[in-house]
């Protein structure tokens, strides 16, 4: 008879370290990938080469925080100024709870910086993350023209900007 297994523990938020880099790599480039895949300019997608991942993250650390399980990275949230800028969580932690947890760290950020509201862009056709941070109580503030820079020179990614009044939360 199989015994049953004890349940994982909750995840830890924490500020992300030099050596989660790697793992935050891979997060990112799948959760990428999944989201964008379809719905921006190919020279884009061209521009994001597996390699181009671990340069971005070590940039980003110092605003970058992770949820911690066991000792395994299953997310980041990275914020800039009053931007939720990167929330990606591992393929096997969707649907847990990490999400949540690591939208709320980062709308915590905004506001301790001062600022009343926080925003983030949004890939027009990645439905499943557009009704993620709708039920969560972002409004959506309809399409924005987001610029990317690739090697080739900047081009328009579709997306919509989502909002959060802080002071409602």
């Amino acid at each position: 008879m199989d015994q049953p297994t004890a349940a994982a523990s909750a995840p830890i938020l924490r500020p992300a370290r030099d050596d989660d880099a790697l793992e935050i790599a891979r997060i990112w480039l799948v959760g990428w990938h999944d989201g964008h895949d379809g719905h921006v300019p190919p020279e884009l997608v061209a521009h994001r080469p597996p390699e181009s991942f671990p340069p971005r993250v070590r940039e980003r650390i110092p605003a970058t925080w992770v949820a911690d399980r066991d000792g395994e990275v299953q997310g980041f949230v990275t914020v800039h100024d009053d931007e939720v800028e990167q929330l990606f969580v591992d393929r096997a932690a969707r649907g847990s709870g990490v999400a949540r947890a690591l939208l709320r760290r980062g709308e915590e950020l905004v506001a301790a910086a001062g600022h009343e509201v926080a925003w983030l862009a949004v890939v027009a056709g990645n439905a499943r993350a557009r009704a993620f941070y709708e039920r969560e109580g972002w409004v959506d503030r309809g399409p924005f023209p987001y610029q990317a820079q690739t090697s080739s020179g900047e081009v328009t990614v579709p997306t919509h900007r989502y909002e959060r009044n802080l002071a409602t939360r």
